[in-house]
């Protein structure tokens, strides 16, 4: 349909635009196109424009250096969009975003070493000496600048990030150490057989570093004696002082920040020890003393300064005591316990933070990185190569022994990943040590926008950001109660008797058996062909592949419940619709995984395929939010399932998806006005609310083409008469609104966009019949008016909102629908939309996508006398122009085929992302996954070729029948 949003020079970009302006004559034509595709992929481009602006300003030498260099505008770019304590760096100090590529490594990790030797190199003034604080500062925050580049151009995997930050913390530490100490010798001597380890702990011990982390330390020296120059101390007191200098040191807060927080309550004896102990006293308070948290966190140790062979030394000796040699949950159960007073302790003290914290939410960062170490420490004594400091590595290591199944190790690196992406963008936004996701909508949607390409699909928002951070902690919450609390790993227990105690460690095991997977024990098989043997050969018959993990973690659901195994069991075309949908739909194949209650409906499909809700009954049924959301979940599975499975005409589910919707909608109209009627009644006592306010449905949902994951363009229009209840009505379309749109634990219906109303945003929301034509006779855009064309009433008084609808029509075709002024205007916007989004959604917007038949479907109506359509679907519509003689048949026929063909790609889109697409994929399987679904809803003739070789012939035919029609 024809959106505002689809228009960027419209309203909302204007601000945008001006800045834009602002700067082009200081820009080239080369670079202004450069700018203007970079700013159309950032994650912030008012924010970009902003600095651009100031930089321009402020440093216009430094900016005409920059504005001929795409390399650093795309830089700048990066950095503007995403951070903003950088940004206020580069306004002072524009010559840095100069150097990030210097070096020719910007797609490299840059080890401990190199950064040690560029720091050393800007340390020359200073010969041997120490310098200040800011010094190391001013080092730490200009690389920080050249990681953070990689990040955002994801030039380097997140282990490659969090890596290069820790070796840059790794040279920072060994410099200063290096110049304290010669500092501290030069006074005091060399300690007598003195040598100092500094060990990293935690995140930096692990190589894992945040942009904003503390770093732990611990600093342990060889041996006890006295130092040999003229002012004698002993060994402890010299590295009592060089330690307490060093922590100063990178503690000191300049103008750039702290250098790094230092926490050392991680030692021997915590706050109570001394900074520094001896290797003696080290190896004793851990053969002792030390408690099991403590064990457990030196998994993560090693040597990052100072003397390595001497760090090595102590953890060779410590590593024994921290990997049990066999197989004991004790320990593991006390440490358990541990972890969750001290989660207690910190939510108490988070209760004053709102937003939800990635780090220690139950399923979140720390589960997942505790849950990896009981795993270690539980493993590690019978499996040394499962002992590694970096979560990532370690659970691809667990995994590799078989000590998480595929669907774990998914699971849980999946959500490392992303919790760690959206935790360092939390963190650079301002250089803060703060993991907690604002609980205010704008912050997430801009939070979304900034995370990865990849993460939250094409069209990332602050909803999307939130279900999958949701996802994700379920997931983690999910395995670590299985794991962590089970009383003995599963896979160590006898057999058992039935298919649906099999346990989970077994299960992954079998379903390996299936196609895609390795061998198996045959055991496992017998167990599943003896007691599931219909299922069984359900699944090897279908030889699922695509779907494989999802649908472990499913079956994995389903065993428990009887009589789900049950259906599955004995329905073997039941089991090939789940396979089906597991296989062609990984949005719904999660759906399933979440709820697997939701096979049930399924099972009603399967016994009762032509029973149908009736849609016009349901919303006197639906009494609250909450079920409204859980029967248009089920209802659209129900017909999208039909749709995948049983091969439903795309236009049929496209139809019945559209009234689902107008169910929904109505329930929402009910309940809304129920609820405001009973808190802020009308203003006049005798004032009976009923159905006066019109709801209606404009571009795809008006013309009963609505799909899964489409926007409800909606507008409110109330009666003349009705005008002095206006704030009453206003509150109830307010109230219908956020009930439609808010998002709770059984997810969201749809997302709504009221912008189509008159004067957009700045017009009221809900405004009056005379106030509608008003506008459209005076004030209205061609596009406004032509936008009206495709709608219904859909909710409220359905028989006065379709005579206005009428009405409105009419003067549309006064306006625009005479004199051959529509095709020039038509004309003109088409090509402007192809300008604007062509490249980005060629489906729909490109060269002979399907903008060119829907745009030619409205000429030809508005030609035709602004017929009023009753059915407004595409495939009506070039039958209606057809009979009215405005349409040779051959032409009818191919945009009957090219629209059919353009809903079938972008339905299938849909089905397998849960979101829309404007382009084919380019991976083959998703392209595999895509040619099979379309090929259900098409005629032979239109997927007798590979789908990119279709779909640009059917591109060609429409542009060509586009030119033809609009140059006539």
């Amino acid at each position: 349909m024809l959106r505002l949003a689809d228009i960027p020079a419209f309203r909302d970009r204007a601000r945008a635009n001006s800045n834009a302006m602002s700067l082009s004559d200081k820009l080239n034509p080369a670079m202004q196109e450069r700018l203007r595709l970079l700013l159309s992929r950032s994650a912030d481009p008012d924010n970009v424009l902003h600095y651009l602006r100031r930089l321009l300003e402020q440093k216009p030498a430094a900016f005409q250096r920059l504005a001929v260099s795409p390399a650093l505008l795309q830089y700048l770019v990066a950095v503007f969009s995403q951070s903003q304590f950088l940004s206020e760096e580069l306004l002072r100090t524009p010559e840095w975003i100069e150097t990030v590529g210097a070096y020719g490594d910007l797609h490299r990790v840059v080890s401990a070493d190199e950064y040690m030797e560029r720091l050393e190199r800007g340390l020359e003034a200073h010969g041997a000496g120490m310098p200040p604080a800011v010094e190391y500062a001013r080092f730490r925050r200009r690389q920080l600048l050249r990681i953070l580049v990689r990040d955002v151009l994801q030039f380097g995997t997140l282990s490659d990030i969090t890596e290069e930050i820790s070796n840059l913390a790794d040279a920072i530490i060994e410099s200063a150490y290096l110049r304290i100490r010669h500092e501290l010798q030069s006074r005091h001597g060399e300690p007598e057989d003195g040598a100092l380890t500094i060990l990293a702990l935690g995140k930096l011990g692990g190589r894992e570093l945040n942009y904003s982390s503390d770093i732990d330390l611990m600093f342990i020296y060889s041996n006890n004696g006295e130092t040999t120059g003229p002012d004698r101390i002993s060994n402890k007191e010299f590295f009592k002082k060089l330690c307490t200098k060093l922590t100063e040191l990178l503690s000191a807060y300049s103008p750039y920040g702290f250098c790094y927080r230092v926490d050392l309550r991680l030692r021997p004896e915590g706050s109570l020890g001394d900074v520094c102990i001896s290797m003696e006293g080290a190896r004793d308070y851990y053969r002792k003393r030390a408690r099991d948290w403590e064990l457990q966190m030196l998994i993560k140790a090693r040597s990052a300064a100072g003397d390595r062979s001497l760090g090595r030394q102590l953890l060779d000796f410590i590593e024994p005591l921290t990997y049990a040699t066999s197989l004991d949950f004790t320990a593991i159960e006390a440490v358990s316990l541990a972890r969750e007073r001290i989660s207690e302790k910190m939510a108490r003290k988070r209760q004053a933070k709102p937003g939800l914290d990635v780090k220690l939410a139950p399923g979140g960062i720390r589960d997942i990185e505790f849950l990896v170490q009981c795993l270690q420490r539980l493993h590690g004594g019978r499996e040394p190569w499962v002992r590694h400091g970096g979560t990532l590595l370690a659970l691809f290591r667990l995994r590799d022994k078989g000590l998480l199944s595929e669907t774990e190790y998914s699971r849980l690196a999946t959500a490392y990943q992303f919790l760690r992406n959206l935790e360092h963008r939390l963190q650079f936004a301002d250089d803060l040590q703060t993991h907690i996701l604002p609980d205010d909508a704008e912050t997430t949607h801009l939070m979304a926008l900034r995370m990865p390409a990849g993460q939250l699909g094409s069209e990332p928002s602050g909803v999307e950001l939130r279900e999958t951070l949701q996802r994700h902690l379920a997931q983690v919450q999910d395995i670590y109660e299985r794991l962590i609390h089970a009383q003995i790993p599963a896979h160590y227990r006898e057999p058992l008797a039935s298919v649906s105690e099999i346990p989970k460690a077994e299960m992954d095991v079998l379903l390996q058996q299936l196609p895609g997977g390795a061998a198996a024990p045959s055991n496992l098989v017998r167990s599943l062909e003896m007691r599931a043997s219909g299922l069984a050969a359900t699944l090897s018959r279908l030889k699922l592949t695509y779907g494989l993990r999802s649908f472990e973690h499913f079956l994995e659901k389903v065993l428990p419940n009887q009589q789900w195994l049950n259906w599955l069991d004995e329905d073997p075309t039941l089991a090939g619709y789940v396979v089906d949908l597991f296989e062609h739909s990984p949005f719904f194949a999660e759906q399933l995984v979440r709820k697997p209650e939701l096979l049930e409906e399924l099972h009603q499909m399967r016994v009762k395929p032509e029973s149908h809700t009736r849609y016009e009954e349901m919303p006197a049924l639906l009494h609250d939010a909450t079920g409204l959301r859980r029967f248009f979940r089920r209802e659209m599975l129900r017909i999208q399932s039909e749709s995948i499975c049983l091969h439903t005409p795309i236009f049929e589910t496209l139809r019945r998806t559209s009234e689902l919707a107008g169910c929904v909608i109505a329930a929402a109209y009910r309940l809304a006005l129920e609820q405001v009627v009973s808190q802020h009644p009308p203003s006049q006592p005798d004032y009976a609310a009923r159905d006066q306010l019109m709801v209606m449905a404009l571009g795809r949902l008006g013309m009963l083409e609505f799909d899964l994951a489409s926007d409800a363009d909606l507008v409110f229009v109330l009666p003349d008469e009705d005008q002095a209840e206006a704030q009453f009505w206003t509150r109830v379309a307010t109230r219908m609104v956020e009930i439609l749109t808010a998002y709770t634990g059984e997810g969201t219906l749809f997302a709504i966009d009221t912008r189509l109303r008159p004067n957009g945003r700045e017009g009221s929301l809900v405004q009056t019949e005379a106030a509608y034509k008003d506008y459209f006779e005076k004030q209205a855009e061609a596009w406004e008016g032509i936008t009206y064309m495709k709608s219904r009433a859909i909710a409220g008084n359905l028989e006065r909102g379709t005579k206005f609808l009428n009405g409105l029509q009419d003067v549309d075709w006064r306006r625009y629908g005479q004199g051959g002024r529509s095709k020039t205007k038509l004309r003109q916007m088409r090509q402007r939309l192809e300008q604007e989004i062509g490249v980005a959604n060629p489906l729909k917007a490109g060269r002979g996508g399907y903008y060119d038949i829907d745009f030619a479907l409205m000429y030809l109506r508005l030609r035709g006398a602004g017929i009023f359509y009753t059915v407004l679907n595409t495939p009506a519509r070039i039958d209606i122009v057809e009979k009215m003689g405005h349409m040779d048949r051959a032409d009818a026929q191919f945009l009957q085929d090219a629209a059919t063909f353009y809903r079938a790609v972008d339905h299938a889109l849909r089905l397998s992302s849960g979101h829309a697409e404007g382009n084919l994929p380019s991976a083959p399987m998703q392209l595999q996954i895509l040619t099979e679904l379309v090929s259900r809803w098409t005629p032979d003739h239109l997927h007798d070729q590979p789908l990119p070789v279709e779909l640009d012939q059917i591109q060609r035919r429409t542009r060509e029948y586009f030119d033809r029609l609009f140059a006539a």
